[in-house]
């Protein structure tokens, strides 16, 4: 697959930069065009993967903005990229779409310039381009606050029902305790980058390489044609990677009979299981989807046509649907054999009903606050016996 990556906000911009990243570190070619978009100068300056020229700062002449980004105001971050539209478009003339075969908007739902002018920005590519616009939203964690949730709630509905499909990230799920709020976060984009690019770049394999089950594009759109909210699941296990063992020598008769012993289906299956059960990037019940995709990732020599079939049809009855569609992925220097797995239009997502709650109560506290507040203003300024008029 060949994808525009775009990401909107601090958060947005950081987990495409750690996509950039893993590709190159893995010798993937996914991100075909990648932008970084923000109103703070200081965050847009943070990427180190994303060229300076593909860096977007919007809000600069804006009085709330003026290029220190929005405050976690997801009215501004919208209104923002609203007034600098014209700017937004120019920057994608560059983009070659014939080169990508989806775009991916990437942003955080907690602020105000991924919540607000994520959404804004969908819109623009979506009126330019005919390509599916799919977006990936880190929802914040119970611990982040009322704000962020508010933001999250009202930003959802935008998202989700603009993109053709939106994959969900949960802070709460990933958070380690005993780490810092910024080693959290740079550790959570890094596993996230993983999961993404393993799952997307499906199929780039070059010409010495041959998938037995071969995954291209077009069966990852297929599967997140569903629209809705998805989930990806992901699991590695380090293996012994001989890398001068050919493909035809490992299809041979006499090299058949070791391949399809039960040890490496066994180990297949497994690693489908584990990466299924273990942390999904959004919590949900995997019986809720709709459809189910699955790449395995790594040296030719592990793939096993037999653990594959098996994985295959334990995931049919996990999810309880036959659209399951299962993969190969040749990396004949990787030391990893990985599972990515997409559980596309999940329906039962218990972080979502609980930020959506949050969001509530944040509202209705929010509402009081201000009638207090308004009261309490209004009390310090009027005489008690209305004495006094105004001057005007």
């Amino acid at each position: 697959m060949k994808l525009a990556t775009i990401g909107v906000g601090n958060a947005g911009s950081k987990i495409v930069d750690r996509m950039v990243e893993f590709e190159s570190r893995t010798n993937r070619d996914l991100c075909r065009h990648v932008h970084a978009i923000n109103t703070a100068r200081t965050d847009l300056a943070k990427p180190d993967y994303i060229p300076e020229d593909r860096r977007v700062l919007i809000g600069d002449t804006n009085q709330k903005a003026k290029g220190h980004g929005v405050g976690g105001d997801v009215e501004v971050g919208a209104e923002v990229a609203s007034a600098d539209i014209d700017e937004i478009r120019r920057a994608f003339d560059d983009v070659e779409i014939h080169e990508v075969d989806a775009i991916l908007v990437v942003s955080g739902l907690g602020g105000g310039t991924g919540s607000g002018g994520g959404p804004v920005v969908i819109d623009a590519l979506q009126e330019m381009y005919d390509e599916p616009v799919y977006a990936l939203g880190v929802l914040p964690g119970e611990y982040e606050g009322g704000r962020p949730a508010l933001n999250a709630a009202r930003s959802l509905q935008s998202f989700v029902t603009k993109v053709g499909n939106f994959i969900g990230f949960d802070n709460d799920a990933w958070r380690a305790r005993d780490q810092t709020i910024e080693e959290g976060y740079e550790q959570m984009n890094r596993e996230l980058a993983a999961r993404l690019v393993t799952l997307l770049a499906a199929g780039e394999t070059d010409e010495s390489e041959v998938a037995e089950n071969a995954m291209d594009s077009s069966d990852i759109i297929r599967t997140l044609d569903t629209g809705g909210v998805s989930s990806i699941g992901y699991a590695a296990t380090q293996v012994d990677n001989d890398a001068a063992e050919g493909l035809l020598d490992r299809w041979s008769t006499d090299q058949e009979g070791s391949l399809e012993d039960g040890s490496q289906a066994t180990k297949i299956k497994g690693l489908v299981r584990r990466a299924v059960n273990s942390r999904l990037t959004l919590p949900a019940e995997v019986s809720s989807a709709d459809r189910a995709l699955v790449v395995l990732s790594g040296p030719p020599s592990e793939f096993s046509r037999k653990g594959i079939e098996s994985a295959r049809q334990w995931l049919e009855q996990e999810a309880d649907t036959v659209e399951v569609l299962v993969g190969d992925d040749p990396r004949r220097q990787s030391s990893q054999l990985a599972a990515a797995v997409l559980l596309s239009n999940v329906t039962e997502t218990p972080r979502i009903d609980a930020i959506q709650n949050q969001a509530v109560d944040a509202q209705e506290k929010i509402a009081e606050q201000e009638a207090v507040r308004e009261e309490e203003i209004n009390d310090l300024i009027t005489d008690d016996n209305n004495d006094l008029d105004p001057v005007v």
